[in-house]
């Protein structure tokens, strides 16, 4: 795969949802827990998502619990917890592991585009983000300790990139 938009994944309903859904978009994928001391940044990535939805952005949420079991519901309990706690608007998906021989496709290749610290490809914890602009490539990878509010600067200059012509 060469681009965020050839992949499908799975919603947080249990519907297949194709990623070009999102095509000229900037997007920051993240893979989220209910239960883990970085949980309050769903405040901080639902404010990115209002604040830059109407200029293209989205955020989409991938639960996880190969970190600590902290994600030990299923989708119906992440999804309300989100949504009361935090008001989440933003896609949430159906839960995947992003490391280890079951890894999502998408996370193999999000992990093989931006290696982390010293090339390993791993995700260390919950709450690591990947910056994708409006072409479908990897821009940057952010560890967990990243808050939302400092990637605005680079969501900014993400979005100040013309979306690609569309291919016939």
């Amino acid at each position: 795969m060469s681009s965020l938009y050839e992949f499908s994944v799975t919603d947080i309903e249990g519907a297949p949802r194709a990623l070009a859904d999102f095509q000229g978009k900037v997007v920051l994928v993240v893979n989220v827990a209910s239960q883990c001391g970085f949980t309050p940044q769903y405040e901080g990535l639902e404010a990115l998502q209002r604040d830059y939805a109407a200029q293209g952005f989205a955020v989409l949420g991938f639960p996880c619990d190969q970190f600590g079991h902290q994600e030990p519901g299923d989708e119906a309990s992440i999804k309300s917890f989100c949504e009361l706690r935090y008001g989440v608007t933003f896609p949430m998906f159906a839960k995947v592991e992003v490391n280890g021989n079951n890894a999502a496709p998408l996370y193999r290749w999000l992990k093989g585009e931006k290696p982390g610290i010293l090339g390993t490809e791993a995700i260390k914890w919950n709450f690591t983000k990947f910056l994708v602009g409006r072409d479908g490539q990897v821009i940057r990878r952010y560890a967990p300790t990243d808050t939302p509010a400092s990637l605005r600067k680079d969501i900014d200059a993400a979005l100040a990139q013309p979306a690609p012509a569309a291919t016939p």
